[in-house]
């Protein structure tokens, strides 16, 4: 899919590696909607990029709906559908005082996690059905976003692993799903980034986490992770794919 003209949402587009994103395809043209629970980040963001500003729950259905909405009014239907906002936990299964970890912990990151991407692509893929095919027959092109978590999580990240393994683990079959109505899924599972929550860390644990990257060691940068994400948009035979980016970490235990 040539991104230049297309109309696309970024989800948790107000920071971190959603903001990246929403800068990555305006800058190649795209017709961007930042879609973020801080309206503040999501306007500053959109003003610097010309973009649309929408504050969305990806957990909440209407208030997802409404964004999908207002930015098809904006900018025209979506083609493009970056879903990046997510939230992240440590808790162990047994505390250090003996009690088990609050389920409703665990059920809050799921939900943000795992099923705000699939309340987010259902909604996507539905209006994007609708629209005309193009070259292949595409009609839109999904990115999640998982994370190396899901293969290799550390102690206290049962949660967080456990949500973003399902988005690893829809990913083909939501693709195979939906290939009758030409959109293609695919999801970025990236290591240690310099994001804004990393880098509240002080420096010498920065510095540590680096280190355990074998190469480059240094952590990712947020324009990476944009550049691969336009590029499996761009790429029409990307499909059903997690793609790692991380240069070759493996988390250890702790």
């Amino acid at each position: 899919m040539n991104i230049q003209g297309q109309a696309a949402l970024v989800t948790g587009g107000g920071s971190g590696l959603g903001e990246a994103t929403a800068r990555e395809l305006a800058r190649l043209g795209a017709k961007v909607a930042v879609l973020d629970l801080n309206l503040a980040n999501a306007q500053r963001v959109a003003a610097d990029i010309g973009g649309l500003a929408c504050q969305c729950d990806v957990t909440d259905p209407d208030s997802m709906q409404a964004a999908v909405e207002a930015a098809a009014q904006a900018h025209g239907p979506a083609r493009i559908l970056m879903h990046i906002a997510g939230i992240g936990s440590a808790k162990r299964v047994v505390g250090k005082d003996g009690n088990p970890a609050p389920l409703e912990d665990f059920a809050r990151v799921i939900n943000v996690n795992l099923i705000g991407t699939y309340n987010a692509a259902r909604l996507f893929a539905a209006a994007c059905a609708k629209l005309d095919p193009m070259e292949d027959g595409e009609r839109g092109a999904m990115v999640f976003t998982a994370s190396v978590a899901a293969f290799d999580g550390q102690v206290g990240q049962q949660a967080y692993s456990a949500s973003k393994a399902g988005v690893a683990g829809m990913t083909l079959p939501m693709a195979r799903d939906l290939a009758q109505h030409g959109i293609r899924v695919c999801t970025v599972a990236p290591g240690l980034f310099a994001t804004p929550l990393l880098k509240e860390l002080p420096e010498p644990v920065q510095e540590s986490l680096a280190k355990s990257i074998p190469f480059p060691q240094r952590l990712g940068k947020p324009e990476e992770f944009a550049q691969l994400a336009a590029h499996i948009v761009s790429n029409g035979h990307l499909n059903g794919e997690v793609i790692r980016l991380d240069g070759a970490l493996r988390m250890a235990p702790r």
